[in-house]
């Protein structure tokens, strides 16, 4: 069978007159657009530029959701109640929603980002809460890491995702940002992790162990260093590999 992959980015992660990465170029390459929701980053007028960008090129507009913590892009834990975090996924969620429509197309997944990504992949309550949130506005795929509390809620909604750019543990968790080896910056190294995954199902933690994954999207920074030249020498090699580059929300 022909491999197949998604490529996901975190786009739309501006505020106000900050940008953040290159939205335009990035949509170039990716298949799924993990877009800020207002939280963490992004603001109304964002929003809809990324979702109208998305939406002409065919590229699948997913909602980052987050923390409500614009001061500290999304990357620190809150200890937030749980009622509270599932009506706050829900409200970004449709927020998002109403510039996807205005685009002429739709929010199609939901992936939390940063610190609430990292909280739900063992906090049982937190990820709940984002699910709950999620399946007040609809039946949407949540995106995540394998072995999560995450995806253990979402159910048959769950859609594994490995990173391309980001160092793992062997326990197959994601390295802190705060440690070495958190982020991988050469071009060569992120391609070759980009492959392996796609074509054997593999990445190699940073001790050296390798780690089976059947992650189904791959994400590709959009705020690291050299993260669009990153991105399109990804998309090429999975190219040239015979890799099937494909969204996996239709």
């Amino acid at each position: 069978m022909t491999p197949e992959i998604d490529l996901n980015s975190d786009l739309g992660e501006g505020f106000g007159v900050w940008r953040l990465g290159d939205d335009d170029a990035l949509l170039g390459v990716v298949t799924s657009a993990n877009v800020a929701c207002g939280f963490h980053a992004g603001d109304a007028s964002t929003m809809r530029a990324v979702c109208a960008s998305a939406a002409a090129r065919g590229v699948v507009v997913g909602a980052q959701v987050s923390y409500r913590d614009l001061a500290g892009f999304g990357r620190r834990f809150i200890d937030v109640d749980t009622a509270t975090l599932a009506d706050e996924v829900l409200y970004q969620i449709g927020a998002l929603e109403a510039f996807a429509r205005a685009a002429g197309t739709r929010v199609g997944y939901v992936k939390p980002h940063g610190a609430l990504y990292n909280a739900t992949v063992h906090h049982k309550a937190q990820a709940a809460a984002v699910v709950a949130g999620t399946r007040a506005f609809g039946d949407l795929p949540i995106l995540g890491l394998p072995g999560s509390e995450l995806l253990a809620a979402a159910g048959e909604s769950a859609v594994t995702e490995a990173f391309a750019d980001r160092g793992y543990t062997p326990e197959g968790t994601l390295v802190p940002r705060s440690r070495p080896g958190a982020l991988l910056t050469e071009t060569a190294a992120v391609v070759a992790r980009a492959v392996r995954l796609a074509t054997r199902g593999e990445i190699v933690a940073v001790d050296g162990t390798v780690l089976a994954t059947s992650a189904r999207s791959l994400c590709l920074h959009g705020d690291t260093p050299g993260a669009v030249a990153h991105a399109k020498a990804v998309r090429t090699a999975l190219d040239t590999a015979g890799v099937e580059v494909s969204p996996f929300a239709r």
